[in-house]
């Protein structure tokens, strides 16, 4: 430290120092960087963000992003109980609504990729969706923005997992596939390299990615329904696909409607008329119920409301229900339903029984009502 220059904590090496306030969370920044000018030039800075990286402590992160939120993403610190808004993404189509997109974490990073453009000006109804093979990822650690490798195909709605560190993407359409893609490829954010895989033996549209004991199912816009019990299964050891007989729950209307928790135990939610979750027994391959997500009392309105477009996710062996949309009826005339766009979450942990659900900070900014984006990052503790 030089002569006469304050030190970060006094009474404290600068080094100690450093990793004292390395060891904070990400939710915690915010307040950091209001301490002293000293202390916001630290966390914004690449030391900073170098020694969290060397030290690997990531923290853990939940992102999301929502509708009419001009596509800026969001991150929870369970640790911290905050909410706090990412960097914006600079797109050459940055007013336009992203969405048909998938969000996975791996090693250590977000990516966020495909999807198809749109214009929310109904003056460029006439313009037709951009769909991109664009694939952008956030360092948790310097906190930007950057884009990697590109898919091999452009491709919104389609089926995206990771798996032993790669990600796989299959199905989806674009322009030229309408009536679907039997594409499938996958990504090594080590190399930053797509790698073209065997295709599907029938093309998939407006599908679902799940990685289950190190294999790639890939289910059909028909899951959940009792005549649709089949889903393509994807090999990577030995780069083979065969259909399975099998039965998921779910409604293809969540698209985040699996949930893989640490153990290896599968939830999901069933989301026709209640929204009911359910677990699946491995050995028996069967489904069965552990609770429902509770209805939502709003203010001045005395009826429970049940909720949809709400994101479903895992973090840190709790289940998270995030924001959505609920229909109010007001009687005013001839009556009408309000649409009541939500920032509510709320969490629970699975192993309970009955579930107890509790409430955290609401999401912040603009982010409520249906979930475009949702994805959790958990950091890992080397023992």
């Amino acid at each position: 430290m030089e002569s006469g220059e304050q030190s970060l904590i006094p009474g404290l090496p600068d080094d100690l120092a450093l990793r004292c306030l390395a060891k904070l969370s990400h939710g915690y920044h915010g307040l950091l960087q209001t301490v002293s000018k000293r202390w916001r030039n630290m966390i914004c800075s690449s030391e900073y963000a170098n020694y969290k990286a060397k030290q690997g402590w990531t923290d853990s992160w939940l992102f999301v992003l929502t509708e009419r939120s001009n596509n800026q993403w969001i991150a929870y610190d369970p640790d911290a109980d905050r909410w706090h808004p990412l960097p914006k993404i600079v797109r050459a189509h940055d007013d336009w609504q992203h969405s048909g997109f998938s969000c996975v974490c791996v090693c250590n990073h977000l990516l966020v990729i495909g999807g198809s453009y749109a214009p929310q000006d109904s003056a460029l109804s006439h313009r037709k969706p951009i769909v991109t093979n664009e694939v952008l990822q956030f360092d948790p650690f310097t906190k930007q923005w950057t884009s990697v490798a590109s898919m091999r195909t452009p491709r919104s709605h389609f089926a995206c997992s990771v798996i032993n560190g790669k990600v796989y993407v299959a199905g989806g359409r674009n322009s030229s596939s309408t009536m679907g893609l039997a594409l499938v490829e996958a990504y090594d954010p080590v190399t930053d390299k797509w790698e073209e895989l065997p295709p599907m033996p029938y093309p998939q549209m407006d599908c679902l990615g799940l990685s289950y004991k190190d294999k790639l199912h890939v289910l059909g816009d028909q899951a959940g329904l009792l005549e649709q019990n089949t889903s393509e299964l994807f090999d990577p050891s030995n780069g083979t696909w065969c259909t399975v007989e099998d039965t998921w729950p779910f409604s293809r209307a969540m698209q985040f409607a699996v949930q893989v928790m640490e153990d290896g135990r599968l939830y999901t939610v069933v989301d026709w008329g209640e929204s009911l979750i359910k677990t699946r027994d491995n050995e028996k391959g069967e489904w069965y119920n552990v609770g429902s997500v509770p209805s939502v009392i709003l203010p001045y309105h005395s009826r429970p409301l049940e909720t949809f477009g709400y994101g479903f996710a895992a973090l840190k062996n709790k289940l998270y229900v995030l924001g959505g949309t609920a229909l109010k009826w007001e009687w005013l005339g001839g009556g009408r339903y309000d649409i009541r766009r939500l920032s509510l979450v709320r969490f629970c942990d699975p192993s309970d029984n009955p579930l107890k659900w509790k409430e955290t900070r609401p999401m912040c900014g603009l982010s409520c009502g249906s979930i475009l984006g949702c994805a959790s990052m958990e950091e890992r503790f080397s023992s």
